[in-house]
């Protein structure tokens, strides 16, 4: 039950996202009558600056940040994998190039990157899913390279290779399976951070373009209304506070499922629970 909210909250996200094409919404229409209007007068979530419906905005917000999220988790852990698995397994000089790169890449704040690079590309949903791809493969290039370079001594490795098995087919079957457990949990925090991050350059202008919403250009847009229309920004950051909460809830609940170490010992105390004697009554 402790993951039945978080989940809630995460399938309410997606299908808000992907049905929002399909429902009657109208993000863009204007009503000058509702101009700043709070929940209790407009309806719905209340209306923006413009008088448009926060409720149809929102909705449209989530699409925003789901695809900037697949998008960039998706791209970052393939390229980070890749990088990594081959710069643990082939070593050399590879791996000395990758670890400097990545170092490089480490020396700089993540969201400064991402906001120099946006700046660079330009605004636009297309740019900020590079800019923040380039910020985010590192984590995964790093883990993937450490779960490689204490897997290829193990002995169903070294099987292989004496066996004359190709580097593809070792990487392939005999150690990608292993280090998989790890990226997912890595992906899952991703997820959250990708989302903060695109919220933070829509707030600066860097992420996609209006008419088009974002949560976090709704929460610009709020800011200068926020004495006499507090709601144009509680809307938006309370609903990305419960999405990056969520996700970071669950990815815990994942890690604590797919680390094997901790199995035996949930084992042993589940086994400990089962062998107390009953107090006596």
């Amino acid at each position: 039950m402790r993951g039945g909210l978080p989940a809630l909250v995460l399938v309410l996200w997606v299908l808000a996202a992907l049905a929002g094409p399909w429902l009657p919404l109208h993000p863009d229409a204007i009503h000058l009558e509702h101009i700043l209007a709070p929940p209790w007068v407009a309806g719905g979530l209340g209306c923006d600056d413009l008088g448009r419906p926060l409720l149809d905005r929102l909705v449209l917000g989530a699409r925003t940040s789901l695809l900037v999220s697949v998008g960039v988790v998706g791209l970052s852990a393939l390229l980070g994998t890749l990088v990594g698995a081959l710069s643990g397994w082939f070593g050399g000089w590879w791996d000395r190039l990758t670890v400097h790169l990545i170092d490089v890449f480490l020396a700089f704040p993540g969201i400064l990157l991402a906001i120099a690079l946006a700046g660079i590309l330009g605004p636009g949903i297309d740019n900020v899913v590079i800019a923040l791809t380039i910020v985010g493969w590192v984590g995964y290039a790093r883990l993937a390279r450490a779960q490689v370079l204490s897997l290829r001594s193990r002995e169903h490795v070294l099987a292989a290779v004496a066996l004359g098995a190709g580097h593809a087919r070792i990487l392939r079957w005999h150690i990608l399976p292993l280090i998989g457990a790890p990226l997912i949990v890595e992906a899952t925090f991703g997820v959250a951070s990708v989302i903060v991050g695109e919220a933070g350059l829509s707030f600066l202008g860097l992420g996609v373009q209006p008419p088009a919403a974002s949560w976090g250009s709704m929460i610009r847009d709020g800011t200068r209304y926020l004495l006499v229309a507090p709601h144009m920004v509680i809307v938006p950051g309370t609903a990305m506070a419960l999405v990056v909460l969520a996700v970071n809830l669950l990815g815990d609940r994942l890690r604590d499922r797919l680390d094997v170490r901790q199995g035996p010992a949930r084992a042993r105390a589940a086994g400990r629970r089962r062998a107390k004697p009953a107090d006596p009554v």
